[in-house]
């Protein structure tokens, strides 16, 4: 529809308002053409990136969390364990615990900030890809579902993915459906 404004075939407006609509519409398409180029260049990082496309065969990691993850992750083995990198991500609870009694609050949002959004947008899309399709859904991600609120599920995935995410920096693995790579305690 876009276009067709653009070309000057729209519907019947007043002229001022086609004028406005006509800019609108020709920045809506710039910026579908700027899209595509930026699609293509990180096609083309994705293809040069051993560990970013490793990343992808995660379900909910896509190519921007791929890329993302591997450019800001250099060294894995700075973190001991996938619970640390979770941690270091924000995606650990906090801990309000007193006189021997645990109970864990709001995750910590420490960290980085747009990795943690691109989990959780990730898992997101996996909840509500396991709302439309239940039969093609991980058991596991399904009893969560079950058990828990949407919301707090949607984090718990993320926090378990970022472990495997680490899991498979470190170790040089690869994502396999059904086979998860081994996480540290």
């Amino acid at each position: 529809m876009a276009r067709q404004i653009v070309d000057g075939k729209a519907p019947e407006v007043p002229i001022e308002a086609a004028k406005i609509v006509t800019t609108l519409a020709q920045q809506a398409l710039d910026i579908h053409v700027r899209l595509r180029e930026i699609d293509r260049d990180l096609a083309v990082c994705l293809r040069g990136n051993d560990v970013a496309r490793r990343l992808m065969a995660i379900p909910g990691i896509g190519p921007v969390g791929a890329t993302a993850l591997a450019a800001s992750v250099t060294d894995p083995h700075h973190f001991r364990s996938g619970r640390q990198f979770a941690a270091w991500l924000g995606l650990t609870p906090l801990q309000k615990s007193s006189g021997g009694k645990e109970r864990l609050g709001h995750i910590s949002k420490m960290g980085d900030k747009y990795l943690r959004k691109l989990l959780i947008v990730g898992m997101t899309s996996l909840v509500r890809r396991a709302k439309y399709n239940p039969d093609k859904v991980d058991p596991r991600l399904a009893d969560l579902l079950a058990r828990k609120p949407t919301r707090v599920a949607t984090v718990a995935m993320a926090n378990k993915t970022a472990r495997v995410v680490w899991a498979i920096m470190a170790r040089g693995e690869t994502y396999r459906t059904g086979h998860q790579p081994a996480l540290a305690a």
